[in-house]
């Protein structure tokens, strides 16, 4: 490929690259460059919103340049201050770890494994002496730290910022600097973090990496950032139907950008497709069998299509819904409580959250609808009823 086809490729999906003009110089020395994307392990899902900064790594990747993933194994038990109007709780090294074990195979999804270095910054982080901490804080100023929105909002309302937040662009930081990061991909809420890290850089003697930053996924419910402590999330593990479903969930407004962002489908074909498209559904379709595909292969993206127009369009119960066992958190003295059973399955965010949708009529048992918000029912009523949650979400229950 040209330099100019490899930029194309590499700007789709993108907000800003810092600079473009730096990365054609680099891409032109014509050697496989290090390609560096740090992520912090604090959930156990990769969702399509986490996964567009791996798309973005993987489009390094096939264009012949070395894929370094690092896992914040170190970093996350900070937790990082970027878009947060409070400190976040800090993880303990097991929470960590289990979060690690989780994502990991799900990375692979999306990456080569065998062509991805995978590091982990407790390997450098967690051996630096304190001296070498205070050495560190010394080649930056605390007027630039708290130049980041983060921490001049917080500061305006009063509100606390603590040492180890203003560590956490310092970490990243030294994580370029010991890898010797050619380029550096992150979200765009991640521009402050990665510009430090190129100051780190070349007071460290090393050339300043490239910052490529792509936008956020909006999630589902066409507001927030795509988050899994908000439940607004679709995950690469979900399955065929669930995925299917929540992606047809999405506000048509959003379609263009999901398939953008989380699909390969080339953007002239996607402009030509909306405008000769009178009905958003049919787009949002193509667009739910994309995203199902790229995890799941064709033939599960066609059966859950198929699944999709019975279930739903044909307004026919499912047939085989997704099986699922009443978790014990839900059953309090030999019955299950109705809001703790849709939140203890995934299908809300919170009892209160399920309370909210029982109240709207959007939940059912074997399309009986419920409407008691505090409803409590014998786990022997409930056992091979199908539960029904809004419009695309179905389970089982054994």
């Amino acid at each position: 490929m040209t330099i100019e086809q490899q930029l194309a490729i590499l700007r789709r999906g993108t907000t800003e690259i810092i600079s473009e003009a730096d990365l054609k110089k680099k891409l032109e020395k014509g050697t496989p460059l290090r390609i560096k994307l740090g992520v912090d392990p604090t959930a156990k899902h990769v969702t399509l919103g986490w996964a567009v900064v791996l798309r973005k790594l993987r489009d390094f990747q096939r264009l012949g340049h070395t894929a370094c993933l690092i896992i914040g194994d170190f970093t996350a038990m900070i937790g990082d201050p970027s878009g947060k109007s409070k400190t976040r709780p800090q993880l303990t090294r097991e929470e960590v770890q289990a979060n690690v074990d989780a994502v990991m195979n799900q990375i692979g999804a999306i990456l080569d494994r065998d062509k991805t270095e995978i590091l982990f910054n407790k390997d450098w982080l967690g051996k630096m002496a304190f001296e070498d901490v205070i050495r560190l804080c010394s080649r930056y100023t605390v007027a630039r730290i708290l130049e980041r929105d983060d921490f001049t909002n917080r500061l305006a309302e009063h509100k606390p910022i603590s040492m180890h937040e203003i560590m956490y662009p310092l970490c990243q930081g030294m994580d370029s600097v010991d890898m010797v990061a050619d380029v550096e991909i992150g979200g765009n809420d991640q521009k402050f973090n990665c510009l430090v890290g190129r100051t780190l850089m070349e007071q460290y003697g090393q050339e300043p990496q490239v910052v490529v930053l792509c936008p956020l996924l909006v999630g589902t419910d066409g507001v927030e950032k795509m988050s899994q402590s908000l439940g607004n999330y679709i995950s690469v593990i979900d399955t065929p139907n669930d995925m299917y479903g929540k992606t047809m969930s999405i506000p048509d407004a959003l379609i263009g950008n999901y398939f953008e962002l989380a699909t390969d489908v080339p953007l002239e074909e996607v402009k030509a497709l909306i405008e000769a498209t009178p009905n958003p559904r049919d787009v949002k379709r193509r667009l739910a069998r994309e995203i199902v595909g790229l995890y799941h292969g064709p033939a599960a993206a066609q059966e859950a299509d198929d699944y999709f127009i019975n279930t739903f369009s044909k307004r026919q119960q499912p047939v085989e819904a997704e099986e699922a066992k009443i978790p014990d958190s839900a059953v309090e003295d030999g019955q299950v409580v109705l809001a703790a059973l849709i939140a203890g399955l995934g299908l809300a965010k919170s009892n209160s959250d399920a309370r909210r949708h029982i109240q709207a009529g959007a939940v059912s048992l074997d399309s009986e609808k419920q409407t008691d918000p505090t409803a409590k029912l014998p786990i022997e009523d409930l056992v091979g009823k199908t539960l029904r949650v809004g419009k695309h979400q179905f389970r089982k229950l054994i």
